[in-house]
């Protein structure tokens, strides 16, 4: 597998950055197998979906945040599962948790959302996890642009588990205005689910079109991430994006 771009500030002010998507399920598998994945991919921003939601899941977010030295950003209970943790290297300037409209008998969602300034650039980010219902799912990735504009931020990052292949309609509403980052420039593996025979790929990084995309797969092979972690961690398989964002562009 080619190298992944570490992160990095470059001589001419623009950023190098990490960026992490990864459905946990709650927690519930081998969360010492899931540290060791995360602290490996060495990343700057973690877009994670079914956080824990339920009793002292403020306590099991820090556990996560501690064991892979970053810090809980946004989202979890408050914003139904999907959450944002990020390293040092990010200033946070504000975060917003948002939950969406209910449809009766399915689980609620929400989104994470935050601004923040890496090498002084301002960047929105988004944590999502869509309905498995193809109607809800599509308004939802509606919803999700509509709250991209409301950032009012020129570059956005929005990463989750799409519950949709890249030929679904809300997979392509979100890649027709933004990056795919797997489509963009292909790294490490491509499908994503279930963890242990993995078939689709339902999950994903997407970058808005001033960012520039280094790399972005599963990341397999990638020296410290092992295929009996990837098995153990979670069902799903972790996507890791290299992003270049550019210096300054963005001051207001």
């Amino acid at each position: 597998m080619t190298e992944l771009p570490d992160s990095r500030t470059e001589p001419d002010g623009s950023a190098v950055i990490r960026v992490l998507s990864y459905n946990i399920r709650s927690m519930r598998d081998d969360r010492e197998a899931l540290a060791r994945v995360i602290r490996a991919c060495a990343p700057d921003l973690v877009f994670i979906q079914e956080a824990p939601r339920f009793f002292r899941w403020r306590k099991r977010a820090a556990w996560l945040a501690a064991h892979t030295d970053l810090v809980v950003l946004s989202g979890g209970a408050t914003a139904a599962g999907p959450l944002l943790l990020c390293s040092l290297r990010a200033t946070v300037e504000r975060t917003e948790d948002l939950l969406l409209p209910r449809t009766p008998g399915l689980h609620r969602r929400g989104f994470a959302t935050a601004v923040v300034r890496i090498a002084g650039t301002r960047i929105g980010l988004l944590s999502c996890h869509l309905s498995l219902r193809h109607e809800e799912r599509v308004v939802q990735a509606d919803l999700l642009l509509d709250r991209l504009d409301a950032m009012q931020v020129e570059h956005v990052i929005v990463a989750g588990d799409l519950n949709d292949a890249p030929e679904g309609k809300a997979f392509q509403l979100l890649a027709g205005r933004l990056q795919d980052g797997r489509s963009v420039r292909p790294w490490g593996g491509e499908l994503t689910f279930p963890a242990h025979d993995p078939r689709l790929r339902i999950d994903a990084v997407f970058a808005s079109r001033g960012i520039e995309v280094l790399g972005c797969g599963v990341p397999s092979g990638l020296p410290g991430v092992t295929e009996q972690d990837l098995r153990a961690a979670t069902d799903h398989l972790p996507v890791l994006a290299a992003l270049r964002v550019p210096a300054l562009s963005s001051l207001a």
